[in-house]
């Protein structure tokens, strides 16, 4: 028998769009059971994101595939009695409102406590539930401009941009998510040794101060002066391959240590003795001509195998330039079983990534199913106890929804 790590644990998810339902996605992948909870009408608006069908997006599908679906408007207060009942018997709790939302409609930690003192109740925000900035409002983009990272990036490319933008990725949404799932797993434990279950407050702007692993640097405004921050993996230099592809080598030679590295990969230990190489602000400043070097030695190998050899003995590593789908078809993918296929109701294939580990005593559930709004409804409620004629009238009068 198969015995998931979280088998048998029960997930209600009051969350939408991206750092909850990425929280409770990492929980249903390691076996939890998930029932997402969505209001009426378009339900989580991460439903209809491009590309995609209305009510389905490949947005949606890669991060709700395999959740239960059941649709409540919490207006009505039978409504909230319907998700009190729901958390009733849960493990854990998933919310990403803004801070007091919930609490409006009597599903706050403390009031879900009362009747299910096990529950673990999981709040993602922006600033935390009780702070100075709990109140405001917070998408990725948004907390990346407050916690540094768009200046970093700014900073860092520098003339390169036509254009000021944000990153391209929701990196605070999904880390938060990560990190809620962390809590969780903590929060688990606990209550293994304690019996009780408690309240886990995420917040995205301490965690994107967490994992930045520059942030030593940048908030000592120290200078570093010529040598890379923090092991200058932002400076980790492009070359073209002799196939028309382009690589990428692990770290930059202005680092001393990696210069050393260069040089032996290359054979050119006479490197280190030219006196536009010598110190890192010479290299800087002479760094054209050092990338130059290092890209005619590049084109002389054959293919990237041979080349990785040279670069492997030296202590750096080398990564090819791809796009998402190459990847996606690579040997490695198919052997790791990292891309998903999902069959949505057209007929159509969606690819969507896989769980990132692999247990040696137990195998993971591929989830390849998303649920329409409010699909599992009856199937849910049921389970809880209510009666077919109670469930007829609540979506009679709209307190259940379905699609």
């Amino acid at each position: 028998m198969n015995t998931q790590p979280l088998s048998g644990l029960k997930v209600v998810d009051f969350s939408r769009v991206l750092a909850g339902p990425h929280c409770s996605k990492v929980l249903l992948d390691l076996g939890a059971d998930v029932i997402k909870v969505e209001p009426p009408g378009m339900g989580d608006i991460s439903r209809y994101a491009a590309p995609g069908k209305m009510g389905k997006s490949h947005y949606f599908y890669q991060q709700n595939a395999g959740k239960k679906c059941v649709s409540i408007d919490l207006n009505f207060k039978e409504g909230c009695d319907l998700a009190l009942e729901l958390v009733r018997d849960a493990d854990i709790v998933v919310e990403n409102f803004r801070p007091g939302t919930l609490d409006f409609f009597g599903l706050s930690y403390e009031k879900i406590a009362k009747i299910n003192p096990r529950t673990i109740y999981v709040s993602i925000s922006g600033y935390g539930q009780n702070t100075s900035m709990s109140y405001r409002g917070a998408f990725a983009p948004t907390v990346h401009a407050e916690m540094g990272l768009a200046h970093t990036l700014l900073t860092h490319y520098g003339d390169a941009l036509t254009e000021a933008k944000s990153d391209v990725f929701s990196h605070a949404d999904v880390y938060t998510g990560l990190e809620a799932v962390i809590g969780v797993l903590a929060a688990l434990e606990h209550r293994h040794k304690t019996g009780l279950g408690q309240h886990v407050d995420v917040s995205m702007a301490a965690t994107m101060f967490a994992v930045n692993e520059r942030a030593h640097a940048d908030m000592m405004q120290e200078d570093s002066g010529p040598e890379p921050i923090a092991l200058g993996a932002t400076e980790s230099p492009m070359f073209d391959f002799r196939d028309g592809s382009r690589i990428v080598i692990s770290a930059t030679p202005v680092f001393t240590p990696i210069f050393g590295k260069y040089c032996a990969m290359m054979r050119r230990n006479d490197l280190k003795d030219d006196p536009r190489f010598i110190t890192p602000d010479l290299r800087r400043q002479n760094l054209k001509t050092l990338l130059n070097y290092v890209q005619e030695w590049i084109l002389t190998f054959r293919n990237l195998q041979e080349l990785e050899v040279q670069l492997t003995e030296a202590g750096l590593a080398v990564g090819q330039v791809r796009t998402m789908a190459d990847f996606a078809d690579s040997d490695w993918a198919e052997e790791w079983g990292a891309v998903v296929k999902i069959e949505d109701d057209e007929g159509t294939t969606l690819k969507v990534p896989g769980p990132p580990w692999k247990f040696s005593n137990c195998a993971l559930e591929t989830h390849t199913d998303a649920r329409r709004i409010g699909e599992d409804n009856w199937e849910i409620f049921k389970a809880q106890g209510i009666s077919r004629e109670k469930y007829d009238a609540l979506k009679n009068k709209g307190v259940v929804y379905s699609r």
